[in-house]
């Protein structure tokens, strides 16, 4: 969905390159508050600088897409956002039994581990003896289930899209432009629907294309195997990461009754 706001508001055509991704940013960044001079070692002090950095960006006065594995917290009353620098919410979600295999894949770890993370972990990242910024950045992701159910908040102020995984897969072209939909309403404007542009989108974000195109040119999100020192294919499996053949029955269970209320609730149970 990134590649394809991106290529819709960020190109003429809708024919999409990696380039184009990098104007959606990602959030937090700790790059963003040692800019500020926040001391990055000091936890809190970061969590209570989180809408001050939100400010830096709305000074434009132009709308941005940012994307979060964040949940919507407070902690100590310090929140994640508020209303005036977050204008709303897409929320991407997937069946949690594909996200373990995913991740696990990314993560380069075991799929018992990358389940216990979504049913356990609070946080993740933060190491600042990292290079790359998303090593170095904290990111407070919640559970699966904290983290979904946290969003919602938004709702009641009309300011929330929720968006399954599922469905950019069946029905492409319909949720995408629920998408741009929601977009142009939240930024007050009349729709301005470029049927031909997401037809060149649907075409250049297909998942074999951008498999192909990391194959050949490298994504820059990808990480690196710990133990080969090889790049893992963030591109992996796609539709085909089905987690009634990849998935342990042991963990499958695991998953369903930790997570079972909010998949009733999406419609995975």
């Amino acid at each position: 969905l990134r590649s394809m706001l991106a290529a819709y508001f960020f190109s003429n055509d809708g024919i999409y390159n990696f380039d184009l991704i990098k104007n959606i940013k990602q959030f937090p960044n700790i790059t963003l508050f040692e800019k500020l001079g926040i001391d990055v070692k000091n936890e809190e002090e970061v969590v209570k600088n989180y809408i001050r950095v939100q400010e830096t960006f709305n000074q434009k006065n132009s709308v941005h897409f940012l994307k979060t594995h964040s949940y919507l917290f407070n902690i100590k009353n310090h929140g994640f956002t508020d209303l005036n620098n977050s204008l709303g919410s897409i929320y991407i979600v997937r069946d949690p039994r594909n996200v373990v295999t995913s991740y696990a894949n990314h993560a380069s770890i075991s799929a018992e581990r990358a389940c216990n993370d979504l049913i356990e972990l609070e946080k993740m990242g933060g190491n600042l003896s990292k290079k790359t910024g998303s090593e170095r950045t904290r990111v407070f992701t919640g559970t699966w289930a904290r983290n979904f159910n946290s969003w919602k908040s938004f709702k009641s102020q009309d300011r929330y899209l929720l968006v399954k995984y599922e469905d950019l897969i069946s029905q492409k072209e319909k949720t995408f432009i629920k998408v741009l939909n929601f977009v142009y309403r939240l930024k007050k404007v009349n729709p301005q629907i470029d049927l031909a542009k997401i037809k060149n989108i649907i075409l250049t974000t297909d998942f074999l294309k951008m498999k192909k195109l990391e194959e050949e040119k490298g994504f820059f999100e990808s990480k690196t195997d710990k133990k080969t020192g090889k790049k893992i294919p963030f591109f992996n499996l796609g539709e085909h990461n089905d987690w009634k053949k990849l998935l342990d029955i042991r963990l499958r269970n695991k998953i369903e009754k930790a997570f079972k209320k909010e998949m009733i609730e999406l419609g995975y149970l």
